[in-house]
């Protein structure tokens, strides 16, 4: 446990150096989007969006982790009190398996749109 909230620190505090090297490059292109002037004052919203989004997604995977060891720990339980029913539970589990990891991809989703088309930049950019 200590671990991983200490993995969780060390990405947070890398995502947040990330964001302050963003806000702080050269400004972007006339061409790009409507982005150029989001380099210039207001390197905090992209510095708060990347440390936002790398916490979502440890909190994600952490979560599915813990979640996929439960499955498969209980699966290995019920094959080795009945081995007939093997095929079943396996099926079952693989299912389950797909769910759980399933919010994992969900989050990494979000956290690609809100970094890199983000709906919300017209409202604090201006």
């Amino acid at each position: 446990m200590r671990t991983c909230l200490l993995f969780l620190v060390l990405v947070a505090a890398l995502a947040g150096l990330a964001g302050f090297a963003m806000a702080a490059g050269e400004p972007a292109a006339a061409g790009d989007g409507g982005h150029a002037a989001a380099s210039g004052g207001s390197g905090w919203f992209f510095t708060a969006v990347c440390v936002a989004s790398v916490l979502g997604l440890a909190i994600a995977a952490t979560g599915c982790g813990i979640a996929q060891g439960n499955a498969v720990a209980r699966a290995v339980e019920s094959i080795a009190r009945q081995p007939e029913s093997a095929s079943q539970i396996l099926t079952v589990s693989m299912i389950g398996l797909a769910f759980i990891e399933s919010l994992t991809i969900y989050v990494l989703v979000i956290a690609l749109i809100l970094i890199y088309a983000n709906p919300f930049v017209q409202y604090i950019v201006g």
